[in-house]
């Protein structure tokens, strides 16, 4: 298996977003990562940006995936922070980094629109780049990226956390299930199962696999990865736990289906050596 989402981070250097005090506020290191996976039979992890704030988290992303390569499969980084050198500049930073290039990089908000426009100018070049733009949108992420699958032909679009629906229980949910199917027309968007431990706390497990089943029948294995989201998911359950999570609504597929999900996919997707 690979996990396709695990973060790193030392409150000391950055990442705003994290409190003092809260469960999160302390490092998490390579070496933490590492034990985290013990027994949990991982082919490796695709490290994810955590919002440091500054290029130089995606430096230290780049010398971990090249250090590392038994634990670090590939990095996505953040996209955000590249805005304001221009598009001119950020194809000289993918060339620069050659091989160990990021295998993504990440966009954030609230919506599309809320994303900075410097950050969306350089859409183009990771689809000249063949380099993974992955969404992390609070709303319409999977709208979003029909979208810029349709903007960018060639483009690949991965969509953080099964595109953040809604508690499946509210009228609010049909109109994810509704934005699957459209994303789903669009073979350019890839789905990620993830975040669900830590996004739908206390969700009874068959509201679950309802979710998961729903994003894995509708645009099938060769367009679903798999991620555990730690460590954010650590006020919750454990990175075992939350992978378990994660691969409910897995059960009826064949073996073969399976590791696609698992494996096979996150390869082709990132362009993983692993």
């Amino acid at each position: 298996m690979i996990d396709c989402h695990v973060h790193l981070w030392d409150p000391a250097r950055g990442f705003p977003w994290i409190r003092p005090g809260s469960e999160h506020h302390h490092t998490f290191d390579e070496a933490d990562l590492e034990r985290s996976g013990n027994g949990l039979g991982l082919a490796g992890s695709v490290l994810v940006e955590a919002s440091r704030g500054d290029v130089g988290e995606t430096l230290v992303l780049h010398g971990l995936r090249v250090r590392r390569p038994d634990l670090v499969a590939g990095y996505v980084a953040n996209l955000h922070v590249h805005g304001d050198g221009g598009p001119a500049r950020f194809r000289e930073l993918l060339d620069e980094t050659g091989e160990a290039r990021p295998n993504g990089m990440r966009l954030g908000g609230a919506t599309w629109a809320d994303t900075p426009e410097a950050a969306r100018a350089l859409v183009p070049v990771l689809a000249g780049a063949g380099t993974v733009l992955e969404l992390n949108l609070h709303r319409d992420a999977l709208t979003a990226a029909a979208d810029a699958a349709d903007a960018h032909p060639g483009l690949t679009v991965v969509v953080d956390h099964l595109g953040n629906p809604p508690d499946p229980r509210t009228p609010e949910s049909g109109e994810w299930f509704r934005a699957v199917e459209r994303a789903a027309a669009r073979p350019g968007v890839v789905v990620k199962i993830s975040g669900l431990l830590t996004q739908h706390p206390g969700l009874p497990r068959d509201r679950v696999t309802a979710l998961v089943r729903h994003v894995v029948d509708t645009l099938g294995p060769d367009r679903c990865l798999i991620g555990s989201d730690w460590p954010i998911c650590l006020p919750r359950g454990s990175r075992s736990d939350s992978l378990a999570v994660s691969r409910l609504g897995l059960d009826h597929l064949t073996a073969p289906d399976r590791e696609r999900i698992l494996h096979s996919t996150a390869v082709r997707v990132y362009g993983l050596r692993s």
